[in-house]
């Protein structure tokens, strides 16, 4: 019979009555939603005259709302297991830490939205927790199948539209990086090269995995197309981060495959990363892209010219007297070193969320600094910068060194998690997940959170301490081996 509050309907009562696997469908749903829904909004500006780039934080917000609501009834039904707490309450800390970061920042309205085109305040930070619980909560392999299936979607979406502005130079902001080069660079539905660099190489990971997890002649077949697509494509970011995350990719594959067990013939897939980057790299050399007739990196223009200062507007120009911007060691190593001076006089509670441009502002011109929007300040202090290339950098300079504590307490708890949850069930779906969140671990070295990829990592990691929340099989003499 089914469970009733008082004298409300069967169907009023979904949520009592929902069972495991109908909760878990939901949530892979709405977790689909998270990166989906942010792609759809950051086409529009993308397609349309007007570069609002805000409207983007619209579809995480959508998503949020829905995986906050899912996560709340995963908690109800108990869903979330004890073993599970120490992850959680570091994330709870980092909300709390946060909003005690917003008090003491330089502008409240910024700290809770995020600052314009960015959108990484308060809001998304909670939507972040909401997406890491209600993973953590799914409780079927087809549900972290369904999810890895949308992270391969995403990464179809996003490499199409990136073939489209890598060959015609259409539909992107990143064509050029300087007012003589141009080098049709990629950026998908991700918002910059960069982040783009992010969610291909996870989804080159999930590719090569899928050989191991999907069943099928034509599945795996359209996870080798994949591979070669995303890697083919990722060398258009033009990026340190997409040459290490591919390289990355292909390593935590072939690990899958051997962790696995998997045909040995499989290993051949990554063969399927490099051979199509090797090829963009031809291309390139060839002259056939822009106007430019060898590969390089280009880092420093694409993250501070072409993105805050041209697209975003949310810092100067680079200033050419204090930094080589071709050298892509001295663009990180000034983002860091500059970052860190940040961090020394703000190592509490930090600039505020999403602010770690206001203390570097150092002239207002001749303007009345009352009439001008930040975009504008922001524009005429050269050699400012909005986001520091390193997550765990930026978290201590924009919510303080107790956030970044917290954040690295939150993954090792993860990772450690996963990894007994992993020895005790040795299911492959628990080690690919394992394995990307690794991968988003270690990424966050070289790039920052972003609302492109950071819903993905959050909601793998969920799910990577899925069979570690399951009920103890050990204890009935039973453990189930899955594909």
């Amino acid at each position: 019979m089914a469970k009733q509050l008082f004298n409300t309907t069967e169907k009023s009562n979904f949520i009592l009555n929902m069972t495991e696997e109908k909760f878990s469908k939901l949530a892979s749903m709405g977790l689909l939603s998270s990166f989906l829904l942010t792609s759809l909004f950051t086409a529009i500006p993308l397609f349309s005259s007007s570069k609002a780039y805000t409207i983007s934080s619209i579809g995480l917000t959508i998503s949020g709302v829905i995986c906050m609501v899912l996560a709340l009834i995963g908690i109800i039904k108990k869903y979330i297991n004890k073993k599970v707490v120490v992850p959680a309450a570091a994330i709870g800390f980092m909300l709390v830490w946060a909003i005690i970061s917003m008090f003491n920042s330089y502008d409240i309205y910024v700290s809770i939205n995020g600052f314009p085109g960015r959108g990484e305040g308060i809001l998304a930070l909670l939507f972040y927790a909401g997406f890491f619980i209600t993973a953590a909560s799914i409780k079927t392999d087809k549900a972290r199948k369904t999810l890895l299936c949308g992270i391969l979607v995403n990464g179809v979406l996003n490499s199409l539209l990136g073939l489209v502005q890598v060959f015609t130079g259409s539909l992107s902001e990143f064509s050029k990086v300087s007012l003589k080069t141009t080098i049709n660079a990629a950026s998908g539905f991700s918002a910059s090269p960069l982040f783009l660099a992010m969610v291909l190489s996870v989804s080159i990971a999930v590719a090569i995995s899928g050989l191991v997890l999907f069943e099928g002649k034509k599945a795996k077949i359209l996870c080798v197309i994949s591979v070669c697509l995303f890697s083919f494509v990722n060398m258009f970011t033009y990026s340190l981060i997409g040459i290490c995350g591919t390289a990355l990719a292909a390593v935590m594959g072939a690990i899958m495959i051997i962790a696995a067990k998997a045909p040995k013939i499989n290993l051949l897939s990554v063969l399927a990363v490099f051979i199509p980057a090797a090829a963009a790299v031809v291309i390139v050399n060839s002259g056939a892209i822009g106007n430019i007739d060898s590969y390089r990196l280009y880092d420093g223009r694409i993250l501070w010219f072409a993105d805050s200062y041209m697209r975003v507007n949310s810092s100067g120009d680079f200033d050419a007297d204090v930094i080589d911007i071709d050298d892509t060691a001295d663009v990180y190593y000034t983002l860091n070193r500059k970052t860190m001076d940040i961090i020394s006089a703000y190592g509490l509670v930090g600039t505020g969320p999403d602010q770690l441009l206001y203390p570097q502002l150092y002239t207002f011109g001749t303007a009345d600094p009352e009439t001008l929007s930040v975009e504008d300040v922001a524009l005429i202090n050269k050699g400012t910068f909005d986001r520091v290339y390193n997550e765990y950098l930026n978290t201590a300079a924009t919510r303080g060194i107790p956030s970044a504590i917290a954040l690295a307490v939150t993954l090792l708890g993860i990772l450690a998690a996963g990894i007994k949850g992993y020895k005790r069930s040795r299911s492959n779906i628990t080690l690919c997940m394992l394995l990307l969140t690794t991968m988003g671990v270690l990424l966050f070295f070289i790039c920052c959170s972003s609302t492109a990829f950071t819903p993905i990592f959050w909601a793998v990691a969920g799910c990577s301490v899925v069979n570690f929340n399951a009920p103890d099989e050990k204890k009935s003499g039973k453990v189930k081996k899955s594909k």
